[in-house]
Parts: structure tokens; sequence; C-alpha cells
């Protein structure tokens, strides 16, 4: 007997899905637009003690969308978001779409040389960013890139608590090079733009994802990508108007957008906002603001089980959780019930597959690889044909280890501009994942592996040649190889090899904070040790298998 006779509400899951996870809407314009025609006095956004409702959140977006055409922005241009989580990441988002332009995501973390490449690979013409941002990352990379326009914006905005956690020490900055952006949209307060249109195939959002054989790549996570997976989310975790959507994943990330900001603008939910992570404002905004519903990395969980003088009380309305990103110990899913009551759902995906592919849906619980260990990632979600291939490309049978392919109506087109990458990870749009794993009997995916030799820091991918090159701009060092190593908090966390040129000197503090003040803080290495020699193939390929292995 196969799971599927014995749980009804696994047969969901299989080939041939119900009609009500049929895009319903062809891109994300007309699916906020119904939102808005039937919650408008709703809250879309609470950001601690300031509210912004779905009518609001149309004509605030509106204004801006005028405000991008009066200078200059033009449809097909892109935009990136450069903002932590906070409204004015919607505001714009939907801006950016009103205006017939594409949004660029971009990592609130990331540093200067970070954020030229993205801007210069994007080709965008406006940067939209928080104050501080501008200032200490942004101001230093503009002159040099395309951008024709910045429009800054503060976390004061849309809230009037001065004791927030984490907006601690913050302050205003007005800078003369660029535009305000409460002052654009109050400049252009009940303008309309002018009408757009979208086709479903349109790219909506580029999301940069790290390769282990070159620079980030740009996702063209396109609108019915976006609808498609919004959808999925509203069907696996059972959704509806009446949840409170939690944002505790990054906006910029995959999971943030799809699994935060589009599926709320699907459900006509608020989505709560609180600038940061910061496990205490989190428990202290989900008691508030009863919570139901979020998805996150499982360092987030973990975070929250060690805030001092966490308890069940906590989170007792936060009844449907899902963790995607990163590995999830099966010990920490039972620790956090037991800490919470409540249960953590696995769900796993890509930034190529616009979040889910698979899902442990509500009201089942993931089973446990008896032989690794392992917890299941869920099964296959609505429309979507997983296939688990050996070397040869040829299906493996049941309970066989090979890479991991998808294909369904969440999985992108390709990658900006690089037709090459594009048909090497999708070809005939299969996505090929990288991911091995195998899947049981009943239907369960696991995985066990990653075939690429990317490091996953908490759900953020880390690409080792990156951290390679930063170590490689000290005068001291010779030779670099990166690697990822287990950890109990992040899942992996960073580890480098080095060896130092003859007669140089350098310490691992000193390569710890080097790397630190040139890169993101989950990229840069938290462990350095020192070899004579860093073992290589003749060809004087790097082994890092080889250093895995120690």
């Amino acid at each position: 007997m196969s799971a599927y006779d014995e749980k009804p509400w696994l047969a969901r899951y299989d080939e041939g899905q119900p009609a009500s996870v049929t895009p319903e809407f062809p891109d994300m314009l007309s699916l906020f637009r119904a939102t808005v025609a039937r919650h408008g006095d709703r809250d879309a956004l609470r950001y601690f003690d300031g509210r912004v409702t779905y009518r609001e959140l149309d004509e605030l977006s509106g204004a801006l969308a005028v405000g991008l055409r009066e200078a200059g922005f033009a449809p097909g241009e892109r935009a990136a978001l450069f903002v932590q989580n906070d409204p004015q990441y919607v505001i714009a988002l939907l801006a950016v779409w009103k205006a017939g332009g594409i949004a660029v995501n971009v990592n609130p973390m990331n540093r200067e040389r970070e954020l030229r490449l993205l801007l210069d690979d994007s080709g965008a013409s406006v940067l939209v960013t928080l104050e501080n941002l501008y200032r200490d990352v942004a101001a230093a990379v503009v002159p040099e890139t395309g951008v024709r326009t910045v429009i800054t914006t503060s976390e004061l905005e849309y809230q009037s608590r001065d004791d927030a956690r984490t907006l601690g020490g913050v302050t205003r900055i007005a800078s003369a090079d660029t535009l305000d952006m409460a002052e654009l949209i109050e400049r252009h307060r009940g303008d309309v733009p002018p009408p757009v249109s979208f086709d479903p195939q349109d790219t909506a959002v580029l999301t940069y994802t790290s390769g282990t054989t070159g620079p980030p790549k740009g996702a063209m996570n396109t609108h019915a990508n976006l609808v498609f997976n919004s959808q999925t989310y509203r069907e696996l975790c059972e959704l509806s108007a009446e949840d409170v959507v939690l944002g505790i994943a990054p906006l910029f990330h995959i999971t943030g957008l799809v699994g935060h900001v589009t599926v709320a603008l699907l459900l006509g939910a608020p989505l709560v906002l609180c600038h940061r992570f910061d496990p205490a404002a989190v428990l202290e905004t989900i008691r508030e603001e009863r919570a139901t519903f979020t998805v996150g990395s499982i360092t987030v969980f973990i975070a929250l089980m060690n805030a001092p003088d966490a308890s069940s009380d906590d989170l007792k309305t936060l009844t449907k959780i899902w963790s995607g990103g990163a590995p999830i110990p099966p010990s920490t899913v039972k620790a956090f019930q037991s800490t919470f009551g409540q249960y953590v759902h696995n769900i796993y995906g890509l930034t190529e597959t616009t979040s889910p592919s698979h899902g442990t849906p509500a009201h089942a619980e993931a089973p446990v690889d008896e032989a690794s260990g392992a917890l299941s990632v869920g099964v296959p979600v609505y429309d979507t044909v997983v296939r688990i291939v050996g070397e040869d490309g040829e299906d493996l049978p049941v309970g066989e280890i090979g890479e991991i392919v998808t294909t369904g109506p969440q999985v992108v087109k390709g990658y900006w501009n690089k037709p090459e990458e594009t048909a090497r990870a999708l070809p005939g749009g299969a996505l090929h994942t990288g991911d091995v794993g195998y899947m049981d009997t009943d239907g369960w995916f696991y995985i066990v592996d990653r075939k690429k030799d990317q490091i996953n820091v908490s759900g953020y991918k880390v690409w080792p040649r990156e951290v390679e090159d930063t170590l490689y701009e000290h005068p001291a060092v010779r030779e670099a190889a990166v690697i990822g190593v287990p950890d109990s908090y992040r899942g992996e966390t960073v580890k480098a090899f080095v060896s130092l040129r003859p007669g140089a000197s350098a310490t691992e503090e000193e390569l710890i904070a080097f790397t630190k003040e040139r890169m993101a803080a989950y990229k840069y290495p938290r462990s350095v040790e020192f070899l004579d020699e860093i073992p290589k193939t003749v060809s004087g390929k790097l082994l890092r298998r080889e250093l895995r292995d120690r």
C-alpha cells in the first residue's frame, strides 16, 4: 500500500492538479488589482505601529510609478531594490511593475564590489535604496554604473515608534544627489501611471544566484512564475485572507519575495515587517500582530528557540510554519516543537524554481530517512514533475541517488543575458538543480548532497571562488581554497585554506577581518587554516574535495 492510499492529502500533490492552482491571473499587476478590488480596506503592510491598507498601497505605488516615469524610466528597464525588510520594498516593487519595468533584487548586505557587479550585469537605470546604504555603499558605486536615478528612503518611514529594537540609533541622512521617495510620492499623490500590460512570460524580477563556475547570474523570474508559486503557497500551506504573514525571510531572497510578499498580495492578507531579523523583536511582533504564517531558514527558528525567556505562549498564533533554504536536522524540529508546541514543515526550492518545488503539506509531518537520518524535503508541488537522473541523464528507479531535475510552471525561463548558462542548466526547460537526492516509494524526496561546490549558509548561497578571489587580494596570500563545513547553527559555514607567500606572514584573525571588510556578512570565512601547499590536480585545479575529506 502506498502513501497515496493511506493519506488522501498526499494524493493532491500527484500529477494532474486541481484547477484552483491553475494561474488565475496573467501577471502580478492583475493579481494585485484584483486584491485591491476585493480587500482595499484591509491592512496590506504592518510595520511596527504603522499601517498601510491595500488601497493606500495601490495609491503609493502608483504615485511612485509616475515619479519613475517622470525621471525617464521606460518600460522594460530595470530598477534595483537595495533595502531591508521595509514597506518601501513592496511599494517600489509594485511601482516598478506599474512603470512597465523589471525589479532587480539586491542583498542589503552587499558591499561595493558586489553591488557594482549586479548593477552592471542587470543594466539597472534606477536604484532604490536606504539612506544609510547609499552613504556607506552605493554612493561610491553609482557613478561607475549605468544608474541614472537614485531614490533614497529611510527605515524610519511608515511608523512612529522610537523604541523599535531593530531601528535603534537610526537617523535621517539627506543627500543632494538623490530623490527622496516620500517627497516623490507626495508630489504625485493621486496621479495614475500610464497603463501597462505584461505577457505571463515577461520577466518580473531578476533574482541573483551564484554558480560554481562564474559570477552571480540573474534568474529571470517571470510574472507567471510568481503567480503560480504564490498560489502554491496558498494551497500547500492552506492560507486565506484571514492569515497574518510574518516577514522574517529577507525580501530580496526568493523565499521572502514569494513566501511573504506575493502570497500576501494574492491573499489580501497583511504582511508584517520589522526591518531586519532580531529574535526578541520578532517574538514581540508575533505576539502583538498575532501572526499565523511564516517561512524562513531554520537558523531563524533556532534563534527564536534560544531567545531569552522564549515560551510556548510566544508562538501560540503562529500555527503555520515552513522552513527552507538550508538542511533541517530532525532534532531541531523536535526541539522547536518541544519549546513552542508548533511543527516546522520542510520545504525545498531554488531561485530558479521561484521558491518551492517540493514541500510538506499542511497537517503532514515529513518522514526521516532511517539510514541517513535526513529529513525529507517534501513531495513535488502542484503540476510539477521531478526526476532523479544518473550521470548519463537516464531516469533512475525509486530509492537510487542521482541529480534532481525539475520541470514545472515555477521554473524560470533562463538567466539574464547568459544563453550558454541557460542552455547548460535548463536544457529543454528542465532545471538541473545540481542537488543530489532520491525519492522513496511513497513519493517523498530527500537531499543527500550537492553536486556543485556552493556553500549553503543559512539559506544563502556562497560561491567559493568569490571568497578565494577576495583572499587573493591580501598581499601575504599565495593560494587559497574555500569549502563549506558543517555548522550547528547555520547548516554550513565558510572555511578557508591558505598558503602564504615566501617570507610573508598573516594571522587567522587578520585574514578574517580582511575579508569581512570586503564581503557580505554571510560570505567571509569564520576560520582559516594555513597549509604549506593547497592540494591540486596536475592541471592546477584546486582539490576542494580533498580538503572536505579532511
